[in-house]
């Protein structure tokens, strides 16, 4: 990886808008995509060859200010906003290692276990699963073996067929990746994963390079699962206080709705043993 991380964001979000995107003109040929780095400084209100040096790295201490008015100009929103301030050392829930444990408490553990009707596991920042309750194991039995969202969604072959919006899982995927490159761009684990994922997938380079960063908070998922067919789920994660880096991920299907008949039958498929998941993330 370049250490250039700031300057490569920049760049990227930069290539992302059209002047009628910020409502400038458009003035002579465009050799490449995007704004001009003048046009960003412009909008920014800084001096275009600072701006220069930022994107060149050159210059790698903006101020709080200067980043909030880039923010602006570059339209970002609050998950881009805050990546950018950790990019440049400033955010005060930047500092810090990546993930500080991969340890899950007892309670937390048994916390989940006490969610018997819903999935429900624990995750890294780079989308390790540290701890799963046993309808979780079962959700992700068809991975092989279910150790990191994004392996599973690029990499695993059951991922395609699993992830019935494949494009949406796969961008979301990559965005909390690159919410997490903020924290630690240079932590080891981050790198060997993205080493990975882009030596192996096409799609997850070309969605690398977009540097758009997302953080995982609510949404919906269409899943299909081999043992109980489509699976209609949302999801809600938490931070966990006592552990930085991790987060709690609870699934939930409408209750009396088709999902939630499924997802019971899943429960019960693989209460009694004898269908055995692929990794049991809870022990």
């Amino acid at each position: 990886m370049d250490d250039n991380h700031l300057g490569e964001f920049l760049r990227a979000r930069r290539a992302h808008l059209r002047p009628q995107d910020v409502n400038m003109a458009s003035h002579g040929v465009r050799r490449v995509a995007g704004l001009r780095r003048e046009e960003v400084a412009v909008l920014a209100g800084v001096n275009a060859d600072y701006y220069t040096r930022l994107e060149q790295g050159r210059e790698r201490h903006p101020s709080p200010q200067v980043l909030d008015a880039l923010s602006r100009a570059l339209l970002l929103d609050r998950d881009a906003r805050a990546h950018l301030h950790r990019l440049a050392g400033v955010s005060p829930d930047g500092q810090g290692s990546l993930h500080a444990s991969e340890h899950v408490s007892p309670a937390l553990r048994q916390l989940m276990g006490s969610y018997p009707h819903t999935p429900a596991f624990v995750m890294s920042r780079t989308l390790d699963l540290l701890a799963a309750n046993a309808l979780a194991d079962a959700l992700y039995a068809p991975f092989t073996p279910a150790d990191n969202l994004a392996r599973m969604t690029f990499i695993d072959p059951a991922g395609r067929q699993f992830y019935q919006d494949w494009d949406r899982a796969a961008q979301a995927a990559v965005a909390n990746l690159r919410q997490a490159s903020g924290f630690d761009p240079e932590h080891p684990r981050l790198r060997q994963l993205v080493d990975r994922l882009t030596e192996h997938s096409a799609e997850f380079r070309r969605l690398w390079a977009q540097h758009t960063v997302r953080g995982k908070t609510q949404d919906a998922k269409e899943l299909l699962h081999p043992d109980v067919g489509p699976l209609s789920l949302t999801y809600q994660s938490f931070d966990v206080r006592d552990a930085p880096g991790q987060q709690l991920v609870i699934y939930h299907a409408e209750p009396g709705s088709p999902s939630g008949q499924a997802l019971a039958l899943l429960g019960s498929l693989y209460a009694d043993g004898s269908r055995n998941p692929s990794r049991s993330a809870g022990q």
